[in-house]
């Protein structure tokens, strides 16, 4: 039998013989009480690393600005420590044509960032990770800023997400909507944590996919954390959805199957959560391959 055949061999303990069956969905007979067992789908894909279909050197000579530009990025970026500060390159000065080279050279990747409902700031990794292209919209949708920005996750992200946000989670928990059950406890879970990190540094998760918690528990939850500014989606493995609360350093994070249902859900007590973030190994990375697609220019 080969390594590839799925079937297996039954023996007649009476007679010897030997009749083949088959395993796998639909082979077994159907449970006497109807249940089906249902397999939870996981991520099937990963996006990965391709590298830019860029312009011939000769067709690009009209082009220094933008060469010029990420030149000095990919400069600066061989100092870069995560320690330090975001390295900021302000593209707003160049026209369209430059912009094009930019856009080429830094692709599209698979971080995005939105703040509230209004979009005035549109936020793309690049395909190189930790490269982030962040632009300011006008009321009339005119970009009236646009950068490339170097770091494991904006600046903007960490000095915008949680300002006006209330300090900690104050509900009435003596008079619970019906069906809440587990949540105030979580509350209190979430104000100790708020105030130990705050403190310490020190972050902390809470898996509520592993918690019995119903779904008037999860309104309630939401309710009382409030809805943030900060929405990062990354299409890295499957989809990811980091929202920030109303609540100071409170993320919800959401991993999804292809088929969009909910694997992961959990709250997160962080500055930003880790997953949102590019590696300090990545940033590295994208140096090494910047390099490398500038080198035809040189």
């Amino acid at each position: 039998m080969s390594d590839n055949d799925n079937s297996i061999i039954f023996t007649d303990a009476m007679s010897g013989s030997t009749s083949a069956g088959l395993t796998g969905p639909g082979s077994q007979p159907a449970e006497v009480d109807g249940a089906e067992l249902d397999i939870l789908q996981l991520p099937s894909g990963m996006d990965t690393y391709d590298a830019p279909l860029l312009p011939e050197p000769e067709a690009v000579t009209h082009l220094q600005p933008a060469v010029a530009r990420l030149n000095q990025l990919q400069r600066l970026m061989r100092n870069y420590s995560v320690e330090g500060n975001n390295i900021q390159i302000d593209l707003s000065d160049m026209d369209a044509h430059n912009k094009d080279l930019v856009d080429q050279v830094c692709g599209e990747g698979e971080v995005s960032i939105l703040f509230g409902s209004h979009q005035e700031h549109r936020i793309q990794e690049s395909v190189l990770a930790g490269i982030w292209r962040i632009q300011t919209l006008a009321s009339n949708g005119q970009i009236v800023n646009d950068r490339l920005e170097v770091g494991p996750i904006p600046a903007m992200v960490k000095q915008v997400s949680f300002t006006g946000a209330q300090a900690s989670i104050n509900a009435d928990l003596d008079n619970l909507p019906p069906g809440v059950l587990n949540a105030p406890s979580l509350v209190a879970e979430i104000n100790e944590k708020i105030e130990t990190f705050q403190s310490t540094g020190e972050e902390h998760t809470i898996n509520l996919t592993l918690l019995p918690q119903t779904e008037e528990d999860l309104g309630f939850l939401a309710n009382c954390l409030g809805q943030g500014k900060c929405t990062v989606l990354s299409r890295g493995y499957g989809n990811c959805r980091v929202t920030s609360t109303n609540t100071q350093n409170v993320w919800w994070v959401q991993y999804f199957n292809s088929q969009d249902k909910n694997i992961l859900n959990s709250l997160e007590i962080s500055t930003v959560p880790e997953v949102a973030c590019a590696a300090p190994e990545d940033i590295s990375d994208s140096t090494t391959r910047l390099y490398e697609i500038l080198e035809i220019y040189q």
